[in-house]
Parts: C-alpha cells; structure tokens; sequence
C-alpha cells in the first residue's frame, strides 16, 4: 500500500511568504539608504571639488596681482627676473585653463593644488628678489647723488680755486712789471762832424737821448725785456715812422714810436734809450711813455723852444 506525500498545513506556507516578503523589503530599504548615502557623498564630492576650484582660481587671482604689484614701478629689470616673470603669468594662464574645465578628476585637482602651491613659492621668492632689487636702486641713486653734489662742489671749488690762481697771477704779474724810478729826457742835435750836443731848440734837435732807472724787484723777471716808447707831439699826436707797429699793453692794443729793449739785472744799473726823429721837432712840450711787459713803465717830458 502506497505512503501518500505529506501535505504542508496552510498557515506554514503563508509564514515563509511573509518571511520572504520582509527580506526583500529589508534588502530594498538598505539598497535605497546605501544609494541615498552614496548621492550624498557624491554631491558632496562635487561640492568639494567647486569650493576647491574656487579658492585655487582666488588664489591665482592673488598671485597675479602681487605680481603685477611688484612689477607696476619703474624698477628696471635684469633679463633674468624679465624671464622669471613671463614664466610666472605663463604658469598663471595654465592653471587657469586647466581649471576651467567642465570636470576635474580627484588627481587633476591634486595636481593643480601643487602647482599653485609651487607657484606661490616662486611668485614669494620673485617678489622679495624685486624688492631688494628696488632697495638696491634707491641705494645705488642716493650714492649717485651724493657724487653728483660732492662733484659739483669740487667743481665749483676748483672754479673757485682758479679764479684766485688767476686772480693771483695777475697780481704777481702787475708786481714782476718793470717801472721808472727816476730820470730825464735830453734833446740833441747833430754837427757835421757826427758830435752830439744836447740843445733845447727845436729847429736844430734831432734825437732824444732817454736816461732811467729801474727800482729793484725781486719778483722782476731778470734778462731781457722789450720796452716800447710813445712819443707825443706838442699838438697831442703820436709821432709814427714806417716802422711803427702795436703792442698790448693794459689790455689795449696801441701803436709805438720806437721799439727797442734793455738787459735788466735787478742790479741798479741805470738804462739809456736813444730815438732818432726821422722827421722835424716843434716847438713846445713832448710826452714820452715806456711800456715793458704787458704794462706802463712810467713817462717823462721834455720841452722845446
């Protein structure tokens, strides 16, 4: 006689539904609490990366402008710090498009936070070499100016020191020019014979014969000396030959009567000059003027009847 097969009671069966139910509702709510947990995570990831972006695009705008700040006065740069500064803005314009992208991956955003940390420390390094460079140029100018105004006062010193030595020279020049002590003026006239007698008539007079002296001076150039004469007729003319000429003497350039010069010794020896008139003598007073060196020896007269 065959077994029949067991038979499962209702109530049984309609347990392990429930039990079946509640596993699958349980596993469905895990799933949505683990995908809410899973979205929150990912919008905050996003977050992050916006702030991220953010603050490196703020700290690049920063950076430019410290850049610009250093480099905004006419400091003039050397060709190194020219080159360290294109290589920064360059940097600066990479980063920034980089940034700009719809989406950066976690290590694209790693990667840009350590370049902009890099680049803040060349841009801190490039703008205290600027400022010492600019501390170097206010020192290098003050001490440019200083050896301006110490050179214009040498100059003006030396403008100062020449015009004394010029001043100097002229005084020792006045003091070293000869002058008459005393003397006198003869006038002679001519035998047939050659004699000379000294006469005061003028029909007969034919020559002046000049006797002088020449007080000492020690600062008197010793050896030869050009003496110029001026003669000066009764009517107030200068008396001139064919071989008259000028000289300077006190700053004017004059004609002579007659040109010679003397031996002076400083020794007290005293000195004679004698003119010919290649013309005729008049009747009255003549002025006679000695010049020696740049200046008046003296004058002397003689009168004719």
């Amino acid at each position: 006689m065959e077994k029949e097969p067991t038979q499962v009671p209702p109530s049984k069966k309609n347990s392990n539904v429930i039990y079946f139910l509640i596993v699958v509702v349980l596993a469905l709510l895990v799933t949505d609490v683990y995908l809410y947990m899973q979205k929150n995570k990912s919008e905050d990831r996003v977050a992050n990366v916006s702030d991220d972006k953010t603050r490196l695009q703020t700290e690049l705008d920063s950076l430019e402008a410290q850049i610009e700040t250093v480099t905004s006065s006419r400091t003039r740069l050397t060709e190194e710090m020219q080159a360290a500064n294109d290589s920064l803005k360059t940097k600066i314009r990479e980063l920034r498009r980089d940034l700009a992208k719809g989406k950066l991956t976690k290590e694209e955003l790693e990667k840009a936070q350590e370049d902009v940390k890099q680049l803040r420390y060349f841009v801190t390094k490039y703008t205290a070499d600027i400022e010492a460079l600019k501390k170097q140029n206010t020192t290098l100018m003050a001490e440019r100016d200083t050896l301006k105004t110490n050179l214009n006062t040498v100059s003006q010193k030396a403008t100062e020191l020449e015009a004394q030595n010029q001043d100097l020279n002229n005084k020792v020049q006045v003091a070293s020019a000869l002058k008459i002590g005393a003397g006198q003026i003869v006038a002679y006239k001519i035998k047939g014979s050659g004699k000379e007698v000294d006469t005061e008539r003028s029909s007969v007079a034919k020559k002046i014969i000049i006797d002088f002296t020449i007080p000492s001076n020690p600062v008197a150039q010793k050896g030869t000396h050009d003496v110029f004469l001026r003669v000066i007729d009764p009517a107030g003319n200068l008396i001139t030959t064919p071989e008259t000429g000028t000289f300077q003497s006190d700053g004017q350039d004059l004609q002579y009567t007659y040109r010679t010069a003397i031996e002076y010794k400083d020794d007290g020896s005293p000195f004679k000059i004698d003119w010919l008139n290649p013309g005729k003598f008049t009747k009255g007073e003549y002025t006679v003027i000695l010049y020696a060196d740049g200046y008046t020896m003296g004058r002397l007269g003689f009168k004719l009847k």
